[in-house]
């Protein structure tokens, strides 16, 4: 602990005590988040490795949807193993540098992964409302400019937020009733005025996620309106199955971080349980379906993936045969 210069006293190392009405069951809880875990890192490595290997997929929404998958694979890595080890071994403590330092992670990639989104909802419209230009506005260089930009975006607000957060004293508890350090789980444990706080984090909120999903409303209802004004029933089966997937993909991500978001506003209506478990689940379900959704929906990843198995297979026949023969 720290004292300020008035006199109060500042706690610098903290207690996470996830699913509080649920401790004795810890490990228990462990086992399900366990599983999702590893099927998340296993889901994006095999999406990644496959769009990296696959020469016919090196096209941009194949990067963008390897780009995706780079975020659903970093982000459990920022809480999911220190979670796991609390409930199984009782490492509940953090320092508070370390646990702004998991905030920051943890909201800039959640935020990140919006962008993307994003820029995947751009693509296809281009693609489908303005093919003829396809090339000319969507490439290397755009991504480039578009990724920049969204970092500067991004880093800028997520940087304010943690500034912030670490400039408060917490001299009511050092408990933080989460499995990790989320920006207003730390923050209602300052005895001073966090309103700039609050102020702060809807005004991200507002233009992240909040402009990100406005302007991917915006594409898929000119996507859409485009799409039906040709005679071509072909035509729409395949707009609509490619931007299917990715809508799928955006109803998952979207509904988990607005459940997230709401359970906060309105946390004195909610358990603490159910509070924990809203904002676990978007930090950890998105990373597990999307390679899933992916890797079932669109032909030419499933396709290579197939391809990798049974090269694979061939590679161990024609490994182990003359051994046996020997």
């Amino acid at each position: 602990m720290q004292e300020n210069p008035a006199g109060n006293i500042s706690h610098t190392h903290f207690i996470l005590i996830g699913f509080p009405g649920l401790y004795e069951y810890r490990r228990i809880l462990s086992i399900p988040f366990f599983i999702m875990f590893v099927v998340a890192i296993v889901g994006n490595s095999v999406i990644i490795y496959t769009i990296k290997t696959g020469a016919s997929l090196h096209s941009p929404m194949y990067i963008l949807i390897c780009a995706l998958a780079i975020v659903d694979l970093t982000l459990p890595f920022v809480f999911i193993p220190e979670m796991l080890l609390s409930f199984l071994f009782d490492w509940n403590e953090i320092s508070l540098k370390g646990c702004l330092v998991q905030m920051f992670f943890f909201h800039f990639l959640g935020s990140f992964e919006s962008t993307i989104l994003l820029i995947m909802a751009l693509d296809r419209y281009v693609a489908i409302c303005n093919p003829l230009r396809y090339n000319d506005y969507i490439n290397m260089t755009t991504f480039h400019k578009l990724f920049v930009a969204a970092f500067i975006r991004v880093f800028f607000f997520i940087t304010l937020i943690v500034i912030l957060a670490g400039s408060l004293f917490f001299c009511l508890s050092n408990v933080i009733e989460h499995c990790f350090c989320e920006h207003m789980a730390l923050v209602v444990l300052a005895c001073g005025n966090t309103a700039k706080n609050s102020i702060v984090g809807l005004l991200g909120i507002f233009f992240i996620p909040g402009l990100d999903l406005l302007f991917i409303l915006f594409s898929y209802c000119k996507i859409f309106s485009a799409v039906f004004k040709t005679s071509a029933r072909k035509y729409h089966h395949k707009a609509i199955h490619t931007c299917g997937t990715h809508l799928i993909v955006i109803v998952v991500s979207y509904t988990f971080a607005l459940c997230s978001f709401l359970v906060y506003r309105f946390r004195h209506s909610v358990t603490p349980d159910v509070h924990v478990l809203m904002s676990v689940m978007y930090g950890i379900f998105p990373s597990c379906l999307h390679p899933i959704i992916y890797g079932v929906r669109t032909k030419e990843i499933r396709d290579q993936i197939l391809k990798t198995v049974k090269g694979s297979k061939t590679k161990v026949i024609f490994i182990t045969i003359p051994s046996i023969t020997q």
